[in-house]
């Protein structure tokens, strides 16, 4: 049985697309179930759609608080049987409840080689710190900001010629590659949890 996937993301999900054709090629072996936004705009939300995906859009602005809306978030997966989390460019810091919700099942993709550069703009923190070597990081979601257990790393050179855009862009590329891997691995391998880092048997 495939593993049901939940996408939270707040703009053009790129890398929700790039799952998505991942799992349509058969390479992860997981269906999206459902993608939520908080976003009425969000590009990505729209490309759900147009693939005929379960989309909604719980524009956060509504809700009385963090919690009440993330719990709003909990109960759409849940209805739609979501084993799974992957975030997508989601925009917000989850909170504990849906953390505690999905333990060691929400996953995220961060333009960095994590623990450096957290955060927005990770790009151009590399760049005003002067590192020669950056990339992207998949990773647990856990209580603190990109912060839980590493599953998968990818290193992207940076050129002395490289700006906030040209950096983002070699390491988007690497990104959509990882992040279906990161997942295809998860549910295919046996692995634990060791210290920081996710181990694969």
């Amino acid at each position: 049985m495939s593993a049901r996937i939940g996408i939270l993301l707040s703009g053009r999900g790129s890398n929700f697309q790039a799952i998505h054709r991942a799992t349509r090629r058969g390479e992860v072996p997981a269906e999206i179930a459902l993608v939520v936004s908080n976003r009425k705009e969000a590009a990505g939300l729209s490309h759900a759609l147009d693939a005929g995906l379960a989309a909604r859009c719980l524009p956060h602005g509504e809700a009385a608080s963090r919690e009440a809306h993330d719990l709003a978030i909990v109960a759409a997966l849940r209805d739609e049987g979501v084993d799974w989390v992957c975030l997508a460019g989601y925009m917000r810091l989850l909170s504990p409840e849906l953390v505690r919700a999905f333990p060691q099942r929400i996953l995220n993709i961060h333009p960095s080689l994590l623990p450096a550069f957290p955060g927005l703009h990770a790009q151009r923190q590399a760049i005003d710190y002067g590192v020669t070597v950056s990339g992207c990081t998949v990773h647990f979601v856990d209580e603190e900001l990109d912060h839980g257990p590493i599953v998968l790393q990818q290193s992207v050179p940076v050129r002395a010629e490289d700006d906030e855009e040209s950096l983002s862009n070699r390491i988007l590329r690497e990104e959509h590659r990882l992040y279906p891997e990161a997942l295809r691995r998860l549910l295919v391998l046996p692995w634990t949890i060791e210290g920081r880092r996710v181990a694969f048997s």
